[in-house]
């Protein structure tokens, strides 16, 4: 199958683009993963992505797509893939559009994990991060430490990232509704969203997201 994961920050994607492609045995392709990728082993794109990054530029649309058709065309790809933090806005989905047509093949589902705004802020503004070990991530109100603004793992001290910060946030939410939602009536359009609830267990959600995508086999 080959399906573009979408959802506002603090969705859950990026765990449940994990389990999903280990179900469905397809690569999962990050934005982040890419540029990762690209930046790490020299490609032409990826030296393009970080002249632009250093200078404090956004990475143009093309830079981002051409990684992503050169990943979609690798072998582990050729019987799908999970799309997770691309397409980000409309251009980059038409363009997506143009590169499978391209290859003559298209989209089976465009997975939409809807999460209430309150609960997105929640999640996130909630987090507390381990000073000495970033791995080790609590939680106000889902997993609170044993004592409050300590780390149970190391004994280190627990704060908010400034990204985690609730004006931050609603930011990050602003740009999503701007930028990136409207691809969900692009996609619409086509008949291929299938949307489900991102509220509860995370292997909850994973069932509702797996039946929504058995549907349409």
């Amino acid at each position: 199958m080959r399906i573009v994961l979408v959802g506002p920050p603090g969705a859950g994607k990026g765990t449940q683009a994990a389990f999903l492609a280990k179900n469905l045995s397809i690569p999962h392709i990050s934005t982040g993963d890419l540029f990762r990728a690209n930046i790490s082993q020299g490609t032409e794109l990826g030296k393009q992505a970080k002249a632009f990054m250093d200078a404090g530029n956004l990475v143009p649309d093309e830079v981002t797509i051409g990684m992503a058709k050169d990943r979609m065309e690798q072998p582990d790809a050729v019987n799908g893939f999970l799309l997770d933090g691309f397409p980000r806005n409309v251009s980059q989905a038409e363009a997506l559009d143009v590169a499978l047509k391209a290859d003559e093949v298209k989209l089976d589902a465009v997975l939409d994990l809807e999460v209430p705004e309150g609960e997105v802020v929640k999640r996130i503004a909630g987090r507390r991060i381990c000073r000495k070990d970033s791995a080790h991530v609590f939680h106000v109100s889902y997993k609170q430490p044993k004592q409050e603004g300590v780390c149970d793992v190391c004994g280190g001290e627990l704060y908010q990232r400034e990204d985690d910060s609730e004006d931050t946030v609603r930011k990050r939410l602003e740009v999503y509704h701007t930028q990136t939602e409207p691809i969900i009536d692009y996609y619409r359009a086509q008949g291929l969203v299938r949307t489900i609830s991102a509220l509860g267990k995370v292997d909850e959600v994973t069932a509702r997201a797996m039946d929504a995508l058995e549907r349409d086999k």
